[in-house]
């Protein structure tokens, strides 16, 4: 296996990226459908995905519509090509847009976002399904087209594609975490859907 976590079989794969840096990931603050731009560090971050992505060869790239999706994908060297897609927007939090998880555990301390949702937002089982839509695309791409495929996304709803893809329950996304800026890659070992690479940052030189 290459370091990009790409095989050297000629196997289609797809590429999850997460958004670069924003005031509110920094803060640790949900961010669902908050429009926030990136940081300059976020921006930094963004330009330095291009030479690990250019080791692939897509023929589809989406992006979720929001600015800090749309941006990273434009630095990373991607942007002419992306189509925006509304499925990959990030986990609606509802009443929880904008609040850290440690203040919600101040009220709610058994709370977790995988098992619980989000009051007046999304359920885990509500995102599963959009994430199951997502990957339903993917399979109808990829088994009519030569290329790879690129996801620009966010953290909740990129770990909840992950989980699906390997057909985990969606409760298993509270172990998985994804960093801004960050990669991953799906693709198939023999039949089995698998994770092929996650959580790879190229600014720490590691992809």
């Amino acid at each position: 296996m290459s370091e990009t976590g790409r095989r050297d079989t000629g196997e289609k794969t797809v590429v999850i990226v997460r958004h670069g840096e924003t005031d509110w990931s920094r803060s640790g603050r949900h961010t669902g459908s908050t429009d926030l731009p990136l940081t300059g560090e976020g921006r930094r971050k963004a330009t330095r995905l291009a030479p690990a992505l250019g080791r692939f060869d897509f023929s589809h790239v989406f992006t979720s519509p929001l600015q800090r999706a749309v941006e990273t994908c434009e630095l990373a060297g991607l942007g002419g090509r992306a189509e925006r897609l509304d499925d990959l927007l990030e986990w609606n939090y509802g009443e929880l847009e904008g609040v850290t998880t440690a203040e919600i555990h101040q009220s709610s301390p058994d709370w977790n976002l995988w098992i619980d949702g989000a009051p007046g937002g999304e359920s885990p089982p509500e995102v599963a399904g959009r994430a199951d839509d997502v990957i339903a695309l993917l399979r109808r791409i990829l088994a009519e087209e030569a290329g790879d495929v690129a996801l620009f996304g966010h953290g909740h709803f990129s770990v909840a594609l992950c989980v699906r893809w390997i057909r985990l329950p969606i409760s298993s996304g509270r172990g998985f975490n994804l960093d801004t800026g960050s990669l991953s890659a799906l693709g198939w070992h023999h039949s089995d859907p698998v994770i092929r690479l996650f959580n790879e940052r190229p600014e720490a030189g590691v992809a």
